[in-house]
């Protein structure tokens, strides 16, 4: 495992270097580092949220932590984390901490830690080099006196993965809280259930092929349900 600040955690994998060539086609959407380029790598083998996915994604993150303008602070768990694309998003918009979780030791030190390095970010950052699912197993070794984590973003390759398995294993793990917002990407055709241990969906959307599920507290679905009234309103009144 590799981490900026210099804390030990889970073991690296081994390094299987491998020739693979990048591109800069991303870009930080808001905050701090709003326009900065990120690196990803050439070809489908990591799959970047899409910009448009993501810009939505924070949209409705921030809404149903009852900040429409901004995201609320706190603590992030970036699962798939590939570029860092969606943890950098969060780091720029004001979380304090981001943990991120990549198994590809050369998509950690070729692309991912760079995008750190180059957006700033890398002092709040943890990177863990292991796969999702053994992080998930060991979860309770991560949680600490900083407790669960507020936000969560799931984003696997959607063929690699078993939604109904992997999202029970999220709902059980000690790092998620009463509080926490959990974001996942999905693809169609995939049934997602209506609550996440004891998180309910807050939103679901569409963006072609893929979709987006949100799931968290009933405050947060509150303040959504206020936050679209109020822009329904000011709509009309316009």
């Amino acid at each position: 495992m590799q981490e900026g600040r210099g804390k030990k955690g889970l073991p690296e994998e081994k390094k299987v270097r491998q020739i693979r060539e990048t591109h800069k086609l991303l870009q930080v959407l808001g905050g701090k580092a709003k326009r900065k380029k990120l690196i990803s790598p050439k070809g489908m083998d990591v799959r970047p949220m899409m910009e448009v996915v993501k810009g939505a994604a924070f949209a409705m993150l921030q809404s149903a932590g009852g900040c429409p303008a901004s995201l609320r602070p706190g603590r992030w768990l970036d699962l798939y984390s590939g570029t860092g694309s969606v943890g950098i998003e969060a780091l720029s918009r004001g979380c304090s901490e981001v943990h991120f979780v990549e198994m590809d030791p050369w998509v950690v030190s070729d692309i991912l830690r760079p995008n750190l390095e180059w957006t700033g970010f890398l002092d709040v950052s943890v990177i863990h080099t292991v796969r999702v699912e053994s992080f998930l197993d060991r979860a309770e070794q991560f949680v600490g006196k900083d407790g669960p984590f507020d936000y969560v973003s799931v984003t696997p390759p959607y063929t690699q993965v078993d939604y109904g398995v992997l999202m029970n294993q999220v709902a059980t793990s000690s790092l998620i809280g009463e509080d926490t917002l959990i974001l996942v990407e999905y693809p169609s055709r995939t049934d997602m259930l209506d609550s996440c241990g004891s998180l309910m969906k807050i939103a679901d959307r569409r963006f072609g092929r893929t979709h987006l599920a949100i799931y968290g507290p009933v405050w947060a679905k509150k303040k959504r349900k206020s936050d679209i009234s109020h822009q329904a309103v000011s709509e009309i009144s316009a």
